[in-house]
C-alpha cells in the first residue's frame, strides 16, 4: 500500500505538434499506470483487460517512469477526464468535481474513488477544523491513500451509529480510524444505527450521553458523505442493518438510497418511512447548514442514488468515477 500511497500519475499536456497515435499512446501509458498502482491490478490482469501483450504492459510501465510521470500522490487529471468534471460542475451547480477513471465500465470503481479521495482529503484539512463524517465501504478504503499529519485542533465527529454484527469490514470504524491519522479528538454514537422506535431514539440521546455529540453537530465546518443504494445489485451495509420487508416497503415509497440511513427518492426528498424516523444518524435538515458537504460515491448502480443525494443535500465537492459521471449528466 506504501507504493500506492506514494504515487502520482502527472497527465503531460497535449502538444499541438504531436500526432494522434502519440496522444493515444500516452493515454494507454496513463491508464495502464492508473490500473497497476492504483487498482493494484497484475500486469497479467492489465494486458488481458487492454487485449494487449504483459511485455508490452511492463514497457509502458517503465516508460511512464522514465517519462517522470510516477510522482508522490496519485493524480486524475486526464483529458477526459477534465472535460467531464467541467459538465458536472456546470449541470450540478458543484463548485468542483473529481471524477476518477475506471479501467472498465463493469469494475469496482470504489478503489479508485477512494484514491482520489484521499488526495482530496489532504487540501480540505485545516487545524481546529469540526469535521463531520459518514461511514460505508468506499469511505473506508481511502484511509490507505490518506497521509498521516498533525491537524492541531482537529476533532472528528461520526454522524452515525454502529453496527453490532459486522462480515468482511466494519465501515462504522471509519471514523476513529480516520482520527488516528491525524491525532484528532473523535466523537462517536455509541448507539445502534436503527433502533426499535423514535421513543429509544429520543431517550437515547436525551439520557444515555449522546446528546453532546448531536450538539457538536450543529457546529460542524464540514461533512464527508457516500451513499447507499436500494438497487437490488447494490452491496451496501444497509441490507444487513434493515430486514428484508424495511427494503421493500421503502423502494414501494419511492426510496432510491440513503445517506446515513436516512432513506430519499431520487428527487432528493426524504421518504414518509418510519425508517427514518428510527436512525441514530444527525439529520439531514442539519448537515444542509453545514459550510463545506463533501459526497463520494460512484458505481451505475448508485447513479439513482447519487443524483437524489445531490439534489438533496447540494454539496460544493463530488468525487465520483467517470462512468458514473456520465450517466448522471445523462440522468440530470
Amino acid at each position: 500500500m506504501d507504493a500506492i500511497k506514494k504515487t502520482k500519475i502527472r497527465d503531460i499536456k497535449s502538444d499541438t505538434h504531436l500526432g494522434s497515435d502519440h496522444r493515444r499512446s500516452a493515454r494507454m501509458r496513463h491508464r495502464v499506470a492508473w490500473m497497476y498502482y492504483a487498482e493494484e491490478m497484475t500486469q497479467n490482469e492489465i494486458a488481458e483487460v487492454l487485449g494487449v501483450g504483459r511485455v508490452t504492459v511492463a514497457r509502458m510501465l517503465a516508460e511512464a517512469k522514465a517519462l517522470n510521470e510516477i510522482k508522490i500522490s496519485l493524480r486524475h487529471e486526464f483529458e477526459e477526464l477534465t472535460s467531464l468534471e467541467s459538465a458536472l460542475q456546470r449541470r450540478l451547480q458543484l463548485q468542483r468535481a473529481i471524477v476518477a477513471p475506471v479501467s472498465s465500465p463493469h469494475a469496482d470503481p470504489s478503489p479508485m474513488i477512494a484514491a482520489a479521495t484521499g488526495e482530496l482529503i489532504g487540501e480540505i484539512i485545516r487545524p481546529n477544523m469540526l469535521l463531520g463524517v459518514g461511514w460505508g465501504r468506499t469511505l473506508l478504503r481511502t484511509l490507505p491513500f490518506i497521509e498521516e499529519a498533525d491537524a492541531p485542533g482537529l476533532t472528528v465527529v461520526s454522524l452515525l451509529g454502529g453496527i453490532s454484527a459486522v462480515k468482511q469490514y466494519n465501515p462504522a470504524e471509519f471514523a476513529w480510524r480516520f482520527s488516528r491519522l491525524f491525532k484528532a479528538d473523535c466523537y462517536l454514537i455509541a448507539a445502534p444505527a436503527v433502533v426499535d422506535s423514535p421513543e429509544t431514539k429520543k431517550a437515547l440521546i436525551e439520557r444515555c450521553g449522546i446528546g453532546p455529540v448531536f450538539d457538536l453537530a450543529h457546529r460542524l465546518d464540514a461533512i464527508l458523505l457516500s451513499v447507499g443504494s436500494t438497487s437490488h445489485n447494490s452491496t451496501a451495509q444497509i441490507f444487513e442493518a434493515f430486514p428484508d420487508e424495511d427494503r421493500k416497503s421503502l423502494i414501494a415509497a419511492g426510496a432510491v438510497g440513503d445517506v446515513l440511513f436516512n432513506f430519499y427518492d431520487i428527487q432528493g426528498r426524504l421518504v414518509d418511512h418510519p425508517a427514518n424516523e428510527r436512525v441514530m444518524s444527525v439529520p439531514i435538515a442539519q448537515l444542509k447548514e453545514v459550510p463545506l458537504r463533501v459526497l463520494i460515491s460512484g458505481g451505475v448502480d448508485k447513479v439513482p442514488a447519487l443524483l437524489g443525494a445531490l439534489r438533496m443535500l447540494r454539496p460544493q465537492l463530488l468525487v465520483t468515477d467517470e462512468i458514473a459521471a456520465t450517466a448522471l449528466l445523462e440522468a440530470s
